[in-house]
């Protein structure tokens, strides 16, 4: 416990001391353990050199930064998203694309059970390259809920103990997308360990358990529930319990933040160092997203 509390304490001290030494930008931060809001930023425009020299500073020092009152097209989303790499593809299993090639319209309809991103997960990581971040836009919300929350996983693997690093420093883990094309198929959350394994899997990749951010340096957890099915050269059923382990302590609340959306709200994640989830909690109602993702590296 005194682990875990320290490595807290660290990252709030050290994001207060950091904050001082932002100049054209009023950096929020929304939690001790990530996320901020930011202000000062008008992303309908090209910004200039010293405000984005400021927001990829805060992007990397808090995984996930929020806009507030933005009145952004899709070709507005696109160039900001540009300024970090070049723009991903859609994902194979959700082909709903907006007004550019790589822009997905995320609709929950209100007679529509299945909520886009129901439960703790990195996006994509069933991909050889899975994105480096995602930036969502509000265009139509629910008149309450449909909040996100997001996970950081630098804080999940600096808590473990010394025995449980050592152990999966070098464990590799099959990642695959059984399990969301069979909630898929049933419009309906499956239940815990229900769809892992499936026939329906038609992508999968390999990626290590605890992954190194390229900016950073920092090691981070790299296990979700969503998408790791087993460990490398192991069955499912022999990596169910310490994988249950890790999704548990992975999302415990002292590691998350919540961001409650509104019209004109804007995100963007890490997809690297966080996990999230999207809040089913505003049935009959519609919540219309537009989002778009950023081509990663490689995990390693």
């Amino acid at each position: 416990m005194n682990d875990m509390n320290d490595a807290v304490n660290q990252m709030e001290q050290g994001s207060a001391a950091e904050l001082a030494d932002f100049k054209t930008l009023r950096v929020v931060p929304m939690a001790g353990a990530l996320g901020a809001e930011i202000f000062g930023v008008n992303l309908s425009e090209a910004l200039e050199a010293p405000v984005l020299d400021e927001v990829k500073r805060a992007y990397h020092q808090f995984g996930v930064i929020f806009f507030r009152d933005q009145d952004v097209s899709d070709l507005d989303l696109a160039r900001f998203a540009r300024y970090f790499g070049e723009l991903a593809v859609l994902p194979p299993h959700r082909q709903h694309p907006g007004s550019l090639p790589e822009l997905l319209v995320i609709d929950k309809k209100p007679e529509t059970k299945l909520v886009f991103g129901w439960e703790w997960h990195s996006d994509t990581t069933h991909l050889e390259i899975p994105p480096l971040g995602s930036v969502l836009a509000a265009k139509r919300l629910p008149t309450v809920g449909g909040d996100t929350l997001f996970a950081n996983q630098y804080l999940a693997y600096d808590t473990l103990s010394g025995g449980m690093k050592r152990m999966l420093d070098g464990m590799r883990a099959v990642h695959s997308n059984g399990r969301i094309l069979s909630s898929l198929e049933a419009d309906d959350v499956l239940a815990p360990g229900q769809g892992v394994g499936s026939a329906k899997t038609t992508i999968s990749a390999v990626h290590p358990v605890v992954r190194t951010h390229p900016v950073t340096g920092r090691k981070a957890l790299f296990v979700n529930e969503m998408h790791t099915e087993r460990f490398k050269d192991m069955t499912i059923a022999e990596s169910a319990p310490l994988l249950r382990f890790l999704y548990d302590h992975s999302t415990r609340p002292e590691f998350t933040c919540r961001f409650r959306w509104a019209p004109g709200s804007v995100a963007f994640w890490d997809n690297r160092c966080l996990q999230h989830l999207a809040l089913d909690d505003y049935h009959g109602q519609r919540r219309l997203m537009h989002r778009v993702q950023i081509r990663g590296t490689r995990p390693v």
